[in-house]
C-alpha cells in the first residue's frame, strides 16, 4: 500500500453510467484536473489545495480524503457504494459466501 492512499476510498458518479473509485491522492488530483473549469469553485479549490499539502507531507492524507470527499458531496457526486452496490457489502456474521448445494 502506497503511503499516498486513503484508508478508505471515496466514490463519485463520473457520469451517468460510471462510479469511479478515488483511492490515492494520484486518483484525486486526475479528478480534480479533469474537473471543467466552469465548475470549479471554493471548495473545488480547498480539496486540491489540501491535496497538494497531504502530497507535501504537511496535512495527515485523512484531511485531504476528507476535503475530497467534500467536494465531491457539494457538487452532488459522492456515491455511498454500500447503497449502489450491495454485493460489496460487508458479510453478515455466519455468512460464508459460498454456493448453496
Amino acid at each position: 500500500m502506497s503511503v499516498r492512499t486513503f484508508e478508505s476510498p471515496v466514490f463519485v458518479r463520473a457520469s451517468e453510467d460510471l462510479i469511479q473509485e478515488i483511492a490515492c491522492l494520484e486518483d484525486a488530483f486526475d479528478f480534480l484536473d479533469e474537473w471543467p473549469k466552469h465548475r470549479r469553485g471554493m471548495v473545488y479549490e480547498t480539496a486540491k489545495r489540501a491535496c497538494h499539502r497531504a502530497f507535501d507531507g504537511l496535512i495527515p492524507l485523512k484531511v485531504a480524503r476528507d476535503a475530497f470527499a467534500g467536494f465531491a458531496r457539494s457538487v452532488k457526486i459522492l456515491e455511498d457504494v454500500a447503497t449502489t452496490m450491495p454485493w460489496i457489502t460487508p458479510r453478515q456474521s455466519g455468512e460464508t459466501g459460498g454456493v448453496a448445494a
